[in-house]
């Protein structure tokens, strides 16, 4: 414990924070190059998915605005996150927790509209679950080391 009453910080946290984010570095990038209409990097990302740069691009620029912010709040929630969490602020949950529930917000619609099979099966189902599973660990962490006063 240090004199501000702070835990000092296991080696394990660095490594999180800073794997987690050039992880959400990924989803930013992702989110920006696609609401900014680049075709070069939907050409990239849609190599083998069965869907054309054109045919992506209208489906991602077709979503209600709502559906747009839950996923700003995913993105920019789990960006956020990961810096708290290496400045070691408490408001690393917070983050985290947004990121989740914007990631709520997508999965809903992704669900409940109508979903181009490219956008929902096969490696899509894959990928959402290895984003579930690792925004959960994140805030499931970032949690854990608020509880022991490593974050404050």
């Amino acid at each position: 414990m240090t004199a501000g009453g702070r835990t000092k910080a296991p080696w394990h946290l660095w490594a999180v924070g800073g794997l987690s984010l050039i992880w959400n570095a990924f989803g930013a990038f992702d989110y920006v190059q696609t609401q900014s209409g680049n075709m070069d990097y939907m050409r990239r990302m849609t190599e083998g998915m069965g869907a054309t740069p054109e045919e992506a691009m209208a489906y991602f620029q077709g979503f209600p605005a709502w559906v747009d912010a839950f996923w700003a709040f995913g993105v920019w929630g789990s960006v956020a996150g990961s810096i708290l969490l290496l400045f070691r602020s408490r408001w690393a949950v917070a983050g985290f927790a947004l990121a989740l529930l914007g990631l709520a917000g997508t999965t809903l619609y992704q669900a409940v509209s109508e979903t181009p099979d490219w956008a929902s099966g096969g490696m899509s189902q894959i990928i959402s679950i290895v984003i579930w599973s690792i925004a959960t660990f994140l805030l499931i962490y970032a949690i854990s080391q608020r509880r022991k006063n490593v974050i404050r």
